[in-house]
Order: structure tokens, then sequence, then C-alpha cells
């Protein structure tokens, strides 16, 4: 069973509904782990430039940040970690690429929870490996894949 808590902090507008956030993050998670609990959290701008200033040293918003549970591997706890969700940037992207907002919220979503999983795309292996998750999951969602 997966539990997926959610907690706006921000003002923009739109936003997914919660259970299209769940349903994302469920996605993602089915069969990788039996039980897993992360939170959502949604943030504006200004949260989100200070969140990635502090954590990534970078003094700008993002997108999306993921933080994993830091655990002793000996630890089998069903917590694995937080998202940060800035929706405002999720918006500006998807007008730039001209993609719909929804579709690449749910992209958001996946990317971040993939990143809880423990995927990573430092290096080209690992991002294309990371990609082609993602790609499929999409696909699963009927969504296209956004780096065509």
């Amino acid at each position: 069973m997966h539990k997926i808590s959610i907690n706006n902090q921000c003002t923009f507008r739109p936003l997914p509904l919660q259970r299209q956030l769940r349903a994302w993050a469920i996605k993602a998670l089915t069969g990788t782990i039996n039980a897993a609990w992360l939170s959502i959290q949604l943030v504006d701008a200004a949260e989100s430039a200070a969140l990635n200033k502090e954590y990534r040293g970078k003094a700008y918003a993002t997108n999306v940040l993921s933080f994993p549970l830091a655990i002793p591997v000996q630890q089998k706890l069903p917590f694995i970690g937080d998202l940060v969700i800035c929706p405002s940037i999720v918006w500006q992207e998807a007008l730039e690429q001209e993609k719909p907002y929804i579709d690449h919220f749910c992209h958001m979503v996946l990317h971040g929870v993939l990143h809880l999983l423990g995927y990573d795309h430092i290096d080209e292996m690992e991002a294309l490996e990371m990609e082609r998750c993602e790609i499929q999951l999409l696909n699963a969602l009927l969504i296209a894949n956004p780096y065509e």
C-alpha cells in the first residue's frame, strides 16, 4: 500500500487535483516497492529558490526537488522522502516547451519519485535509463514523450 500526503503551500493556480498527484506518484511506485510513503509539497517560487539555494547551491526556483529519506540501509521504513514542486515554474516551462501543463506536471511528479527511488541523471547512462523509465510511465498514462 502506498501513502501520498500532499501539502499545498502555494498561491499559484491552477493546480492538478490531489487525486491526480497521488495517482501519478503511485504509478511511479508501482512494481518497485510494496509499501511506500512520500510527501508532495507544493510551494511558491520564493520557497523553491530558497530550498534550491540551500540544498543544491543554485540561486533560482526550480520545477521539482527530491529529498530522499537518508537512513541506514538496515532500517526498513516505508517513508521514502519528499517532493517539493513549484507549480508556477512547471506552468512556465510547459508554456515555453509548448506542452500541456497537466502533462508536464505529471512528468515532474514521475521524475521526482524516480529520484526518490534512486534514479539520477548525473551521467549520460543514468540519464538515459531515467528518461526510458519516464517515457514508459508517461506512455502508460497516454502522455507524449517529453524528450521528442
